[in-house]
């Protein structure tokens, strides 16, 4: 089976098996009094700040760095620290971050791309070989991609850089006492939750069914299995979980600031670890590595600005897919029906096929991006779509002729602040891979990188690869109107503009907007160089009429139930009132907590 992107999430989900709650009986879940009776709850509301996670405790810990006066970026910051703690299956300080901050006293978006890069010392001739020889040496058929564990996907973690730059740009309060809950936290140990409990155990199954692939799994195992006479088990729904390794690294951090990590002992001890294993990171890498600010782009989708950041992130493909739906009458069409369906399906398939061929490291390649976001390249996208039948042959566009598993986190403060920040270690819980006594797992987000010379993509030394998260912000009349954020490898894009429509065309609130349901298409042309698989296929979920699904296949579409790979939704909308409407994910262990 091809492990694309799209399916980043999908191996851990499906290997769960969800089944149905026959046990409860001939009983399912009740009714509401007001509102969608289909939506689970409604919107949080409060005046003063909010969090957004799909943490509880997380969220909780960050609202009390709020009322100790604590800026947005602070309580964001605080959350993400948490969340790397008890959902390692899904991100850590082994990863990449990405954010968008509206700062209410400048009124101006700031982005901060920390996404790191691939080591210095290895070349695209080399990766190519190393690539090779993994494969073999693990009894496997070489292929030109990069495996998604072991050293090889590893690229220095940007993180603990951005923690820092957007704390010193936006904080208020001290680091270590924004860094406290999570230590505290690591050191006296939390119950893990259903849903974590099941990616966890699903996690390390793949670790030791790809074995073969990983050089070192003694310091993973000892991170994150609770020990017991057979060696060890991932932990049960509601069995405390300690990490005194990652207390002792996120302490490190608190006293020693950013250069801790990437200067110091931890980058010292990375060095040491990847000369033992064989790995290729060194100290240079992570002492010469800096993330960078970067400027949101946006286009105007009925009267509200919608930002996303440009690549090495494929944030803008929301933003063409978008632009293509300006085109229809998507309120008139009515949500979920087939029109509408067909025209956001094939609108996707578009952007995504330009998205394989034009998104990369800017500082190694110059995308369009003037042209990919113009309006005149969408009005000619725009005529490969036919409502009556999908387009057997999409590919992607010139837009040159117009211009010469992951998580996700909401922050407001009193002042108005707001933080739009997703932070991912990429596949699941990342490559297998912990250095000696750190207690945090490297990301495999190297897996993104071409192997083929002529690609955009292609991977090179200091190359920061193609990425998958993307921080999402939504402007109207020059004010803030809500931060948001939709995980999920290749669903992200197609998810923001479904709860985008959701609201803005079919006037959906905040919650009802990520209740509804939802659907991810998956096939088209990847940006690691695999190619398009023709019309591909539409996963949904069972919220859609079976006369909608079954108009969709007489239109082409191969549509499968829902496997759950859906995402991972939190938002915080901002009311002219000033008042804050938060939501989060029905799908996970969301929270919205304000005060």
């Amino acid at each position: 089976m091809k492990l694309s992107r799209g399916l980043a999430g999908a191996v851990v989900i499906m290997a769960m098996g969800f089944t149905a709650n026959a046990a409860f009986g001939q009983i399912s879940r009740g009714d509401r009094y007001s509102g969608a009776p289909w939506a689970t709850r409604s919107p949080v509301l409060a005046q003063h700040g909010m969090v957004a996670s799909e943490q509880p405790l997380a969220s909780e810990a960050a609202v009390e760095i709020l009322k100790k006066g604590g800026s947005a970026v602070d309580a964001a910051i605080a959350a993400n620290a948490m969340i790397g703690l008890m959902q390692p299956v899904l991100n850590g300080i082994g990863g990449d971050l990405f954010a968008i901050v509206y700062d209410p006293k400048t009124h101006k978006l700031y982005g901060y791309n920390g996404s790191g890069w691939s080591p210095k010392g290895r070349d695209l001739a080399r990766m190519t070989a190393e690539v090779e020889a993994a494969y073999k040496k693990a009894g496997m058929q070489p292929k030109a991609h990069i495996p998604p564990v072991g050293t090889l996907p590893i690229t220095v973690p940007g993180t603990v850089d951005a923690w820092f730059a957007l704390h010193d740009k936006f904080g208020k309060l001290p680091m270590n006492e924004v860094l406290t809950p999570a230590i505290n936290f690591a050191t006296n140990g939390f119950p893990v939750t259903e849903l974590i409990s099941a990616y966890w155990k699903a996690n390390m199954a793949a670790f030791e069914k790809n074995k073969g692939l990983i050089e070192e799994s003694d310091n993973a195992r000892h991170t994150y299995l609770i020990p017991d006479a057979q060696g060890g088990h991932t932990p049960a729904q509601g069995e405390i979980f300690k990490n005194p390794d990652l207390a002792n690294t996120l302490t490190m951090l608190a006293k020693g600031g950013r250069d801790a990590y990437y200067k110091g002992p931890i980058a010292k001890t990375i060095d040491a670890y990847m000369k033992r294993i064989g790995g290729d990171l060194r100290y240079d890498d992570f002492a010469e590595f800096h993330g960078e600010w970067v400027d949101p782009v946006s286009v105007n989708y009925r009267g509200y600005d919608v930002y996303e950041l440009p690549p090495n992130g494929q944030g803008m493909a929301a933003l063409q897919m978008l632009n293509i739906l300006k085109g229809y009458d998507l309120k008139k069409m009515g949500a979920g029906a087939a029109d509408t369906l067909t025209a956001m399906l094939e609108a996707k398939r578009l952007a995504y096929e330009d998205l394989a061929k034009w998104y990369a490291d800017p500082r190694f390649y110059h995308a369009p991006v003037k042209g990919l976001l113009s309006d005149a390249y969408a009005n000619e996208r725009r005529k490969l779509i036919n409502l009556k039948h999908a387009n057997p042959d999409i590919g992607p566009g010139d837009p040159r002729l117009h211009d010469g598993d992951t998580i996700y986190l909401t922050a407001a403060d009193k002042d108005g602040m707001m933080v739009s920040l997703i932070q991912s270690n990429y596949r699941g819980m990342g490559s297998g891979i912990v250095a000696d006594g750190l207690g945090f797992m490297f990301q495999d987000r190297g897996e993104l990188y071409s192997l083929d010379p002529k690609a955009a993509n292609v991977y090179a030394p200091r190359k920061r690869p193609f990425h998958t998260i993307i921080p999402g912000f939504v402007m109207k009349d020059g004010q803030p109107f809500m931060s948001f954020g939709l995980m999920g490898g290749d669903m992200q894009p197609q998810g923001h503009v479904q709860v985008l429509t959701d609201i803005i065309d079919f006037g959906m609130n905040v919650q009802e907007a990520d209740d509804a349901a939802r659907w991810r298409h998956y096939g088209g042309a990847e940006p690691t160089g695999e190619p398009s698989t023709g019309i591909g296929t539409v996963e949904m979920e069972s919220g859609f009429d079976s006369s909608v699904k079954a108009e969709l296949v007489k239109r082409g579409y191969k549509v499968v139930p829902g496997t759950g790979n859906f995402g991972g939704y939190q938002a915080i909308m901002r009311a002219p009132n000033g008042v804050y409407w938060g939501a989060s994910e029905m799908r996970k262990d969301g929270q919205v907590v304000g005060y």
